[in-house]
């Protein structure tokens, strides 16, 4: 699939870009060279192929124990805030 030039703007002005006349030709031939290889990436037969767990075979990821390595602070760092409730920074509402 290429893309036109009416593609391009289209993009471009999503993206809040600014290009030139000079440029406008460079970005259609260069968009549409990625356009086209993600879709044929696309067309790949990967269905019979097992996720990796890790990228080296026979390795595995070490994984740290699951413990509580910190004390628990946060009404010490709560005192410092203009407003809590619940153990919860109270703030002002934002979106009505």
């Amino acid at each position: 699939m290429s893309l036109t030039r009416q593609d391009v703007e289209k993009i471009a002005h999503l993206a809040r870009l600014s290009i030139t006349e000079q440029e406008m030709p460079v970005y259609v031939t260069s968009l549409s060279s990625i356009v086209n290889f993600v879709d044929e990436l696309s067309q790949a037969q990967v269905g019979s192929v097992v996720p990796m767990a890790h990228p080296l075979d026979g390795q595995h990821q070490r994984l740290r124990p699951d413990a509580v390595s910190e004390s628990d602070h946060h009404e010490k760092y709560q005192q410092n805030a203009p407003a809590v409730a619940a153990g919860l920074y109270v703030v002002p509402r934002v979106i009505d």
